[in-house]
Parts: structure tokens; sequence; C-alpha cells
């Protein structure tokens, strides 16, 4: 009786052979999992990185294009002042939106006035600039920063966001892009480019990013204007129709 019980709990178990077989199966097969997760994670930190990435700049171009409608829409008399530049090899502007009006001793007064500039970043060990916005005038924008103004032509820039290595502001021309704006009229328009790109240094010591690497938008002032109308000529629509034949 006592060797029929031996025979099967000897039969029931395992050899240490098939127990360091089976362990090394599972490791192969965890270490695979966990390759397989390490790579999808990864890719959606990337993806993520790069979403977010190229929303910030969409951001900021929309809270541009919201200042400089506020204006169209203004009856006051209206100045926009674009000037571009290097700080320390990174190109930089500085966009002016500034409304007046005469008070009753017809004397002009600032009623708004909206800086957009950017500037090199000293604090910060990553070469880049960072984006400024300021706001003052007669009407109050923000109440909780408004209230530490000494008077409100004090202007107080407050940084947006830092990291940008690219910010340029023109006004688009038949010929070429201006890159200064001090004219007495409002432009028809207005081109802006940002990137937080990284930087390739160029010969003359600036920095550059590709231009795929540059967010772009063209902003109207002047919805108003009348608009000229090109006629597509006859030749595309005879190359669609033997296309479609």
């Amino acid at each position: 009786m006592k060797n029929i019980q031996f025979k099967l709990l000897k039969q029931a178990g395992f050899s240490l052979a098939e127990a360091v077989a089976a362990l090394t199966i599972s490791a192969m097969v965890l270490v695979t999992v966990l390759a397989v997760y390490s790579r999808a994670e990864k890719s959606v930190t990337a993806v993520t990185a790069r979403l977010a990435q190229n929303r910030l700049p969409l951001e900021i171009l929309q809270r541009i294009a919201e200042d400089l409608d506020a204006i169209t829409s203004n009856s006051s008399d209206t100045k926009i002042t674009i000037e571009n530049k290097f700080d320390s090899g990174f190109t930089t502007a500085r966009l002016t939106i500034l409304q007046t009006i005469y008070d009753g001793k017809n004397k002009k007064e600032t009623l708004e006035k909206i800086v957009w500039q950017t500037g090199y970043d000293y604090d910060s060990d990553a070469d880049g600039l960072v984006l400024y916005r300021s706001y003052s005038g007669i009407g109050l924008e923000e109440k909780l920063l408004d209230k530490k103004k000494d008077d409100w032509e004090r202007e107080l820039f407050v940084p947006i966001c830092n990291g940008i290595t690219f910010f340029k502001v023109q006004v688009p021309d038949e010929k070429k892009p201006l890159d200064k704006w001090t004219y007495a009229r409002v432009p028809p328009a207005v081109v802006v480019t940002i990137s937080f790109a990284e930087p390739m240094k160029m010969l003359d010591g600036s920095f550059d990013v590709p231009e795929n690497e540059k967010t772009k938008r063209t902003i109207s002032i002047d919805r108003t204007r009348k608009i000229n109308f090109v006629f597509v000529k006859k030749e595309y629509e005879e190359e669609s129709k033997n296309e479609s034949k």
C-alpha cells in the first residue's frame, strides 16, 4: 500500500527540469510583455508631447489674433507698430497695439495699449526666448494685476511662456514681407510666426529653425477692405476633363 501511494505522489509532482523550463518561459513572456508596454508608453508620450507642442503655438497665435481683432470694431484711433531684431542670436519681435481717444478737452489719451514681445531667457539654462504680454490703458483688463499698479499708465509685462526659439511678426507685401511697420495707418494684415523647435546655428552666428517646424498665421486687420478676385483659367478645367476621361 505504501509503495502505491509513493508512486502516485511521484507521478503527480514536477521534475526540477520542468520547473526550470516553466520559469524560463514565464520570464521570457514577461520580458516580452514589458518591452511591448515600454515601447507603447514611449510612443504615447512622444505623441502627447508632439500634440502639446503643436497646441501651444496655436493657442498663442489665437490670443494675438484676438487682440488684433478687437481693434476692428473700435472707432477710436488705432496704431500698430512692428519691430524685429536679434537677441543673443535668436529672432525676436515686438508687436504694439495702441488705441487712443480724445477727452472733453480734446487731449489725446491712451485707451488701450497691448504689447507682445519676446526677450532672451537669461534665467534658464536652455537657450531660448520668453514671450511677454503687457496691457495698459484706461480700461481695466486683469483685475488682480491692475490693483498693484501705481497708475493706469504703468506697463506690467506678464510672461506667457518660455522655450521659444523663433518669433517674428511681419506685414505681408507684394515684393517682400516687411519686418518693420511704423506708419500711422493700420496694416492690412499681420503674419506671426513662432516655433519651439530645436534651433540650428547659422554661419553668421544667429539661430534659425526649419520651415516645417514653424507655425505661421496670417491675421487680417481690415476685414472690410475690397478683395480682388482672380478667376481660374479655362485650361485647368480642360485638364480636369481630360483626366476624368
